[in-house]
């Protein structure tokens, strides 16, 4: 039986750095509630230099390194990096393999919103299983949707934790490694329009709108507040138990969440639902949600402090504006070599 093991691990997080007091300063919220409903204590904040690609090559590096992989034995890129890129009619995976030399690999972008790395995580293992000249694919990609938020639009609240960085995975075929197990996915259409940059598309053109603020907005609040609040836990939970079951687990047998940062309160109830302690998930409040980096960036935290033990059932979770929401199962194991760095 062919395995799916991630082998290696890699971010980049911007050394820049904004607090919960100029978040509230910007966003004429009080302190406490930007530090406490919201859940940010600080967050990255992008150097000129810190482009979602140029992050992406970064944050590969790093995985290949810890894999001990040479960026020519890759044989896959999957680009995780979001629409909102270096430029926007322009294919980052193919820059991305080009940058890290992985001359061998065909590379493709994927895209599902905040979701994406978890279902690279999925299909990575799917190519694996299916195709025999899949040995090894990178996974990786970098995120700056932070940069369309304004501060002063109380519809995005939700969205003020949204923060730059990148994230990249190596998954490779009957390797050691930690096991790729059961996956969930479920979306949901009735959402799709909630959340959207309005110009810029074939619907109201750039040319059109010369000045325009190509800023995320959401057009109902109130009606997305609404919707939401009857699926999103319900589905986070939904995917959550899919996932653990197609592995052959149960959800007490979670060792580790890598869980998106959201509202603090919605990932208390969360735990609280799967009857899970606290001190199985790492609350994101120092980084803020980096996208679909979230949830690598979640479990490199865990391993390196050493949350994670061999045997460890870990359950990657995400959620992306579209709507949907994933769950990925792994098995943690322990190498030989010292895969902290």
């Amino acid at each position: 039986m062919t395995h799916a093991c991630v082998t290696g691990l890699g971010i980049h997080v911007p050394a820049g750095r904004i607090t919960a007091a100029e978040i509230a300063r910007a966003s004429a919220l009080p302190a406490a509630v930007v530090r406490d409903k919201l859940g940010i204590h600080e967050k990255p904040v992008a150097a000129p230099q810190d482009h979602p690609t140029a992050m992406a090559v970064r944050a590969a590096h790093r995985a290949l390194e810890e894999a001990d992989v040479a960026p020519q034995h890759i044989d896959v890129v999957t680009c995780i990096t979001e629409e909102y890129k270096e430029y926007p009619v322009w294919s980052a995976g193919t820059k991305l393999a080009h940058e890290l030399g992985a001359t061998n690999a065909y590379a493709f972008d994927l895209g599902q919103k905040c979701g994406t790395a978890v279902l690279a995580f999925k299909l990575a293992r799917d190519l694996i299983t299916a195709d025999p000249h899949i040995d090894t694919v990178l996974i990786a990609g970098g995120y700056r949707n932070g940069d369309l938020i304004d501060y002063s639009d109380p519809a995005v609240r939700f969205m003020y934790n949204l923060a730059p960085g990148a994230g990249a995975a190596v998954i490779q075929r009957d390797t050691p490694g930690h096991a790729i197990l059961g996956s969930a996915i479920r979306t949901d259409g009735a959402l799709a329009d909630d959340v959207r940059v309005p110009v810029g598309g074939t619907k109201a053109p750039s040319t059109a709108y010369p000045g325009a603020d190509f800023r995320l907005r959401v057009p109902d609040p109130a009606g997305m507040k609404r919707r939401l609040a009857c699926r999103s836990l319900h589905n986070f939970q939904h995917v959550i138990h899919e996932a653990v079951d197609r592995s052959g687990a149960r959800t007490t047998d979670i060792a580790y969440l890598a869980l998106l940062h959201m509202k603090r309160s919605a990932r208390d109830e969360l735990l609280a639902r799967l009857g899970l302690p606290a001190a199985r998930s790492i609350y994101l409040e120092r980084y803020g949600h980096m996208g679909p980096v979230d949830p690598i960036l979640s479990l490199t935290l865990a391993r390196d402090a050493g949350r994670l033990q061999h045997g460890d059932l870990a359950v990657l979770v995400a959620a992306g504006i579209g709507y949907v929401w994933n769950a990925l199962c792994l098995r943690w194991h322990a190498p030989t070599r010292n895969m902290a760095g």
